[in-house]
C-alpha cells in the first residue's frame, strides 16, 4: 500500500526546485528587511553603546525589569489558574442537553468574547474603585486578572467544547451503555481524552494571556507589568528602542519556555496511552473457540 495520502503528495523534481527558489527568495527578502531596520536604527543612533549599557548593570534589572517581570508572571499565572476551570465549566455547559443551561452559558461566552480585553480591564478597574474596598495598591492586579479571566475563560470554553465534540460519538455511547451517568462520562471518559487533542489550542491561548498582561500597563489601570516597569529607563537614558527590544526578547523567551512545557506535557500524556512496558498484547480469539461464560460466577458454561 502506498504511503501517500489524498491530502499530500510527494513533490516531484520541478516542485522541489520551485520550493527551494521560494525559500531562497523569502530569506533574501527577510535579510533585506532586517538590514533596512538595522540601518534605520543606526541612523538614529539606537545602536550606541551608551543606550545598551544600562542592561549590563544589575540595578537596572533589580529595580525595573525583574519587578515588572514578576508582576507579569503573577497576573498571567493567576489568570491562567482561574480561567482554565472556568473555561472548562462554560464549555461543558454549552454542551448541556438542558436548554436553560445551554442558552445562558452560550450568551455569557459570546458576550465576553466580543469585548476587547482592555475594555474589560478598564471596567473592572472602575468597578473595584467605586464599589469595593480593595486596597489601591493591589487594585490594578485585580483589574488585570479580571479582564484576562473574563475574556480568555470565554475563549477557552470554545476550545473545550470543540475538543469534546471532536471525539468519536462511540466513546460516550459505550460509556452510557455501561450505565455511567452523564457527569461520569464527561469527567472520566470524554474530558481526559479531549485535553490531549486541544492542548495545542490551549497553549496558544495561554501565550495570549501572557502577552495581554501588557495591556494592563495603560494609564487607566496603572499595573506595573514588564513594559510599564521599563518606562523609567527611557526617561533616565533615552533608550526607548533598546528597552523595547530587551522586553520583547524576554517575552519571546517566556513564550518559548511555555511552548516547551506544553510539548513535554503533550508527550507525557501521549505516553500514558501506550501499553505498560512488558505488557503482553491481547489477541482476540476466533468466535468458534470462545467459551460462553457466566458473568455472575466467572465459570464457563
Amino acid at each position: 500500500m502506498s504511503a501517500q495520502t489524498v491530502l499530500y503528495d510527494i513533490p516531484g523534481p520541478k516542485a522541489r526546485v520551485r520550493n527551494w527558489l521560494y525559500t531562497v527568495l523569502f530569506l533574501l527578502v527577510l535579510a533585506l528587511v532586517l538590514y533596512y531596520v538595522y540601518v534605520g536604527f543606526d541612523a538614529k543612533g539606537q545602536w550606541a553603546a551608551a543606550l545598551w549599557k544600562p542592561f549590563i548593570d544589575g540595578s537596572t534589572w533589580t529595580q525595573f525589569l525583574l519587578p515588572g517581570l514578576l508582576n507579569t508572571l503573577k497576573a498571567a499565572g493567576l489568570a491562567i489558574v482561574i480561567a482554565l476551570p472556568i473555561g472548562a465549566l462554560l464549555g461543558i455547559g454549552r454542551l448541556s442537553e438542558h436548554k436553560w443551561i445551554r442558552v445562558p452559558v452560550g450568551a455569557v461566552v459570546e458576550f465576553f468574547r466580543a469585548i476587547p480585553v482592555l475594555l474589560l480591564m478598564v471596567f473592572a478597574a472602575a468597578f473595584y474603585s467605586s464599589y469595593t474596598g480593595i486596597d489601591a495598591e493591589i487594585r490594578p492586579l485585580f483589574a488585570a486578572v479580571t479582564g484576562l479571566v473574563l475574556y480568555n475563560g470565554s475563549v477557552m470554553a470554545e476550545v473545550f467544547r470543540a475538543g469534546i465534540l471532536s471525539l468519536p460519538k462511540g466513546q460516550g455511547e459505550a460509556a452510557s451503555a455501561l450505565g455511567m451517568r452523564k457527569t461520569q462520562i464527561m469527567m472520566t471518559v470524554l474530558l481526559p481524552q479531549a485535553v490531549t487533542l486541544m492542548l495545542p489550542a490551549l497553549v496558544s491561548q495561554l501565550v495570549v494571556v501572557l502577552k495581554d498582561t501588557a495591556l494592563a500597563g495603560q494609564l487607566t489601570i496603572n499595573f506595573d507589568e514588564l513594559i510599564r516597569a521599563s518606562g523609567p529607563l527611557t526617561g533616565l537614558y533615552g533608550n526607548t528602542i533598546p528597552s523595547l527590544i530587551v522586553v520583547a526578547i524576554i517575552f519571546i523567551v517566556l513564550n518559548l519556555l511555555l511552548s516547551q512545557f506544553a510539548s513535554w506535557l503533550e508527550n507525557k500524556l501521549a505516553r500514558r496511552k501506550k501499553a505498560p512496558r512488558g505488557a503482553k498484547p491481547v489477541h482476540e480469539a476466533p468466535a468458534s473457540v470462545v467459551d460462553a461464560t457466566d458473568f455472575n460466577t466467572g465459570r464457563s458454561v
